[in-house]
């Protein structure tokens, strides 16, 4: 599924450079479950982008699902993000003027689906996390729960090899945030590739592995238990 080889990652900032990650090698199986965890500049959310195909990397190779992505252009990026991977942020990242619906139809308006067909594949989406009554609110009539509900429908839709979610609980409270991570589990569980970055030890322990970060080098990771087949992790 992933399977990064000696990734660095270096951004310019005028006349400096600052190496965000450097020469990390990660490979996550079909239907595992990760976590990446890290203290603040540890590099999770360059390696986040990296993963999600939002940036490049500057040095090493990034294969997804057998694909070297690792040099596309911005167009075939863009593809890759829209028909493989499913983003789950904290700012749950929805358009305050549509319907929960509208906004879980949106990557499928990009994927080029017809109307009716979006219409339907959204539905059973926000059926599936449990928001079918809700599907004609806008983001400011309901809960943060049910936001982040609408914002894992939103990555199912395209049916994706991979699901990064990052601080997916960060502006939930105790219980939503395990609701969340509930939902997260029941997709690992029925195939679906996940990985979560964390700050909070308890939530990264819902994982089969933990990758620790630490000056954008991978310092440890801890196996918790026996997932989907996942290997070679350096």
């Amino acid at each position: 599924m992933v399977d990064l080889e000696n990734v660095t990652k270096i951004y310019s900032m005028g006349s400096f450079e600052v190496t965000a990650i450097q020469d990390i090698t990660l490979s996550i199986a079909d239907a595992d479950f990760v976590s990446i965890m890290g203290p603040s500049g540890s590099g999770k959310s360059t390696l986040m982008h990296v993963l999600g195909c939002l940036d490049r990397p500057t040095s090493g190779r990034y294969r997804l699902c057998g694909q070297d992505v690792s040099r596309l252009d911005d167009a075939s990026l863009a593809q890759i993000r829209n028909k493989r991977i499913g983003f789950v942020f904290q700012q749950f990242n929805l358009l305050p003027r549509e319907t929960i619906l509208s906004n879980v139809e949106v990557p499928l308006i990009y994927a080029g689906v017809k109307a009716k067909e979006r219409r339907r594949i959204a539905t059973e989406a926000l059926e599936r996390v449990g928001l079918s009554d809700r599907m004609r609110h806008r983001p400011s009539e309901i809960s943060g729960g049910q936001k982040q509900r609408a914002a894992i429908a939103r990555a199912l839709v395209n049916n994706p090899s991979l699901i990064l979610a990052d601080e997916p609980t960060g502006n939930l409270d105790s219980k939503t945030g395990h609701e969340i991570l509930d939902i997260l589990s029941q997709l690992n569980s029925e195939g679906a590739t996940v990985v979560l970055v964390t700050h909070d030890r308890e939530i990264a322990e819902r994982a089969n592995r933990i990758v620790h970060l630490r000056d954008g080098a991978i310092e440890l990771v801890e196996e918790l238990r026996k997932g989907g087949g996942a290997d070679g992790v350096s």
